[in-house]
């Protein structure tokens, strides 16, 4: 195993992902590629205060950008090279893309499952990427997910 994709948005599972895939780049010397996938546009749906919705292109925020930091940084602790990758677009389709582009040995993925029945479901993201990728995937559950009261 050469190169391990980590798709990240943040999210506690996303963050259990990164941990694994860095392990696993630890275990058999590869390198990691850590990508977040932003919209090409933001949707504003209307509201009591603006009744009109729209859509606008998405602008890159210091947010974007610090997820990938900080996956990179944990990639650092642990010695393992790592790039980072900002994409735009599906999100599904864009870290299928990439991993095919740079030939991804294994896509690494959170799954944000909630509770007993949800929980037993995959995000959509997830099993996108599970359907989409011709791949092996490998789909992480956060150990601890916080659940709404």
């Amino acid at each position: 195993m050469k190169r391990i994709l980590v798709a990240t948005d943040g999210s506690p599972a996303a963050m259990e992902a990164v941990a694994v895939g860095v392990e696993l780049a630890a275990e058999h010397g590869s390198e990691v590629m850590f990508v977040h996938v932003v919209p090409l546009v933001d949707v504003v749906p209307a509201t009591g205060l603006a009744p009109i919705s729209g859509a606008f292109l998405h602008e890159l925020s210091e947010h974007d950008r610090t997820l990938l930091v900080e996956a990179a940084e944990v990639a650092a602790e642990q010695r393992i090279v790592a790039t980072t990758v900002l994409l735009r677009g599906d999100t599904v389709d864009e870290i299928v893309a990439f991993a095919d582009s740079h030939d991804a040995d294994v896509i690494v993925v959170g799954s944000r499952g909630r509770g007993a029945i949800s929980g037993a479901l995959l995000g959509s993201v997830s099993r996108g990427v599970l359907a989409e990728s011709k791949r092996p995937v490998l789909i992480v559950r956060a150990a601890s997910v916080p659940v709404a009261a």
